[in-house]
Parts: C-alpha cells; sequence; structure tokens
C-alpha cells in the first residue's frame, strides 16, 4: 500500500517540475549516502577506545566491522525487495533510524556480542538498506545520465565521513566513545530521517516513455538470475571488488613490508597521505566515470577504468620503495577502482530496466560481499604462503585486466544481443 501512495504522490508532479524534482532527489539521495558512511570509513577511530570499553583481543573486535560490511552486501537482494516493495521513503526513514540507533546502542556496549548485535548487525541492515534504496531511486530519476547520478550518490558515500572525521576524533579525544556515539548516532539518524521524508519515486508515465529509448523493458529478479548476461556482471563486479577490497584491507600491511610507514613525504608521513589521497580518489571517480560512460558507453569505459587500475597496480608494486610513488599511485589505483559502484548499477539498469532495479541490484551487491572475502582472508592467505606480496599483486592486476577485457571482447556483444532479442519480442 505505501509502494501504492508514493508511486501515486509522485505521479502527481507537473512534467515542468520534473527536472526539479530529479535533482532535488539526487541532493536528497547523497546526503542520505553521507550521513551513512561514516559506521565504516571511521571504525579505525574506534578501535582503541572500544577494546579499553569491552576488553578482549583486536581480532574479536574486528568481526564487529566484518558483520557490517557482511550485512550490508550479503542481505542487499532482501533489502531491494522491501524498498521495491514498501517505498524509498518508508524503508530509507527506518535504515535512516536503525544506523543512527546502531551508534547509540554500542555506547553502552559492555561485551563483544553487544557490539556485534548493535554496530554490526543492526548498523549493517540499517546501511545496506540505504545505499540499495538510493542507488534504486536514482537509476529511475536519470534515464539518460544515469552512470553520472549513480556516481554521485556512490560519491557521498565515498565522501561523506571526510565531514564527520575529524569531529568524531576531536569528540574521542575529549569525552570519549560513550558520549561520541550517542551524539553522532543521533545526528547520523536524524540527518537520514529527514532527508528520507522528501524522498519519492518518478513519475512513471514521463519517465517510461523515456526510458523506452535507452533500456530494456522490466525484468524481474527470476528472470534476470536465468540470463548469462547478469552472471557475466556478476563475476567481473566480484573481480573487481576482490582488487580494490584487497588494498583497503591490507594496505597498512604491505606499506609495512614495502618500508613506507616510517616515511614522510611533503612533510607528512606517507601512509596517512596515501590514505587521504584515497579517500578523494575515490570519491572522484564515481561521478566522473560515471559521466564518461553515459558518453562512450558502459563497456567502453569499463575497459579504460579497469584497465588503468591494472597498469598502476603493476607500477605500484614496481616502484613500491619511493614513499612519493606509493602516495601517489595509491590514489590512481583507487581512481581505477571506485567507479564500479557507478558503472555496474547504471549498466545492470540500462540492461534489465527499472521496474525491479533495486531488488536487481542488491542481487549484483553481494559481488561486493564476495570480494571481501577473497581480498581480505585468501588474499592474506596467499601473501602468508608465498611470503611476500608480489603474488597477491600479480592476482589483483589479472583480476583486473581480466575484467576489463570481459568488458569489451564479451560483455559488450553479449549485451547487444540480449538487447536486441528483448526489442524483437516486445
Amino acid at each position: 500500500m505505501s509502494s501504492v501512495m508514493e508511486s501515486s504522490g509522485a505521479a502527481a508532479f507537473p512534467h515542468s517540475e520534473q527536472g526539479a524534482q530529479r535533482w532535488l532527489q539526487l541532493a536528497l539521495g547523497v546526503l542520505c549516502m553521507m550521513a551513512i558512511s561514516s559506521p565504516q570509513y571511521v571504525w579505525a577511530l574506534f578501535t582503541k577506545p572500544l577494546l579499553a570499553q569491552v576488553g578482549g583481543s583486536l581480532a574479536a573486535l574486528q568481526v564487529t566491522f566484518s558483520l557490517l560490511i557482511v550485512l550490508q552486501t550479503f542481505f542487499s537482494p532482501f533489502q531491494g525487495w522491501l524498498v521495491d516493495r514498501f517505498g524509498p521513503r518508508v524503508l530509507l526513514s527506518a535504515g535512516s533510524v536503525m544506523t543512527g540507533l546502531s551508534w547509540v546502542l554500542s555506547a553502552n556496549a559492555s561485551t563483544h556480542l553487544q557490539l556485534y548485535l548493535s554496530y554490526g548487525l543492526l548498523g549493517g541492515l540499517g546501511t545496506g538498506i540505504i545505499y540499495v534504496g538510493v542507488v534504486g531511486l536514482v537509476v529511475r530519476w536519470f534515464p539518460r545520465k544515469r552512470g553520472f547520478a549513480v556516481g554521485l550518490v556512490a560519491a557521498g558515500y565515498g565522501f561523506g565521513a571526510i565531514v564527520t572525521t575529524f569531529p568524531i576524533a576531536d569528540s574521542l579525544a575529549h569525552s570519549g566513545f560513550a558520549h561520541t556515539a550517542r551524539v553522532f548516532g543521533v545526528l547520523i539518524g536524524l540527518v537520514g530521517l529527514l532527508a528520507a521524508q522528501a524522498i519519492r519515486r518518478p513519475p512513471s508515465e514521463p519517465v517510461h516513455a523515456e526510458l523506452a529509448a535507452t533500456a530494456a523493458p522490466g525484468t524481474t529478479p527470476a528472470q534476470m538470475l536465468r540470463s548469462p548476461v547478469f552472471w557475466l556482471m556478476f563475476l567481473m563486479m566480484a573481480m573487481m571488488s576482490t582488487s580494490g577490497l584487497m588494498v583497503i584491507s591490507q594496505m597498512g600491511a604491505f606499506a609495512k613490508d614495502f618500508g613506507i610507514t616510517s616515511s614522510v613525504v611533503w612533510g607528512m608521513a606517507a601512509l596517512p597521505l596515501a590514505l587521504t589521497i584515497d579517500r578523494f580518489a575515490n570519491g572522484l571517480t564515481r561521478p566522473f566515470f560515471g559521466w564518461l560512460s553515459d558518453v562512450v558507453g558502459r563497456e567502453n569505459t569499463m575497459a579504460l577504468a579497469f584497465g588503468l587500475e591494472a597498469v598502476a597496480m603493476a607500477l605500484w608494486l614496481g616502484l613500491r620503495g619511493d614513499p612519493l610513488m606509493f602516495a601517489l599511485l595509491s590514489g590512481v589505483v583507487f581512481f581505477g577502482w571506485g567507479e564500479i559502484f557507478s558503472l555496474f548499477p547504471s549498466t545492470l539498469t540500462d540492461t534489465f530496466g527499472t521496474r525491479h532495479a533495486t531488488t536487481n541490484y542488491g542481487i549484483l551487491y553481494m559481488a561486493q560481499g564476495i570480494g571481501s572475502i577473497l581480498g581480505g582472508p585468501i588474499a592474506a592467505l596467499v601473501h602468508h604462503a608465498n611470503g611476500s606480496w608480489s603474488a597477491v599483486f600479480g592476482i589483483m592486476i589479472a583480476l583486473d585486466l581480466g575484467a576489463a577485457l570481459l568488458a569489451l571482447l564479451v560483455l559488450k556483444p553479449a549485451r547487444a544481443r540480449y538487447l536486441a532479442r528483448r526489442a524483437l519480442a516486445a
């Protein structure tokens, strides 16, 4: 019922107001994404005070973060279905409340289990609802600028923690974790909740008419799962997720092995400088390559971006003893990786339509969960077995190059054949 009511309300917008509404919805989506980025990106600031609060080992504490990411990705198909069924406003409101509450409850946690249930379980489900919900929303509002729009909201998730990192660090230093988690938990929840109240689905008829020239008719999740094109995209996203998440999860370890952690570049420690460059590059790449894909095509852009990461990774390994090049090339690596969060959802919706876009992307988003396992513990096992990061980097470079070639030589013709068949069947 809620879904029907929201669709009806959206359809009431006059055609002359739709342009303004699109940009308003995009801005609200970016705001929601910024609100829920902190649980992932400021976690590193919480580990020390949380160890003091709950005790135990760092390994046991890090299970909290793993739960956050796994639940955010592996439950995304169900979360996407809920958004499609009940509408974005209701579900984004619930996701915002859950995310904020996860911090408020973690403020009082005295055991690892309480942290797992609050920060991990509740936070993972809340952030996952908002992530897939916002992506599913903007692909409907921007049929002709889909890559750029998805890139902007994905950049909001990448950039959001920049706003909160220093205030949270200052609050931790002066007031401790419990106070910080309560205050910022309430702020995160309120920002997302308020933004969600104005979230609307696009009007049905005008947007659907525009989509007729740019996308296949709506495909159900069951139909999509029977398509080899979907599984090819799933494989490619898992390959790219693995390489990027290997860097995110292992960067401190291989920077130490490369002898970088004690180096100084431009008056700053090399590793923090690299991490700062990475955060900006990871945000900027999403709207940039999303826009480029709207102009030159999805698969062509994939081949360029994925190939760029492969080359940057190879240079990174070859110049690993140079602190300046370590910092600069880390930014190029992330610039060639972060765009997967704009290219894959826009390509998926181009192919399978908007009617079930949120649920369909939720299924594809599970590829990142697989990448987190392969790029995290599995990559660490490869390093341990070989005693060197060279083998790990070699595998990641091969995955990047493989994904680039698959995009150009396999996905591009396969998608063209699929859309041609759909057009004939219609």
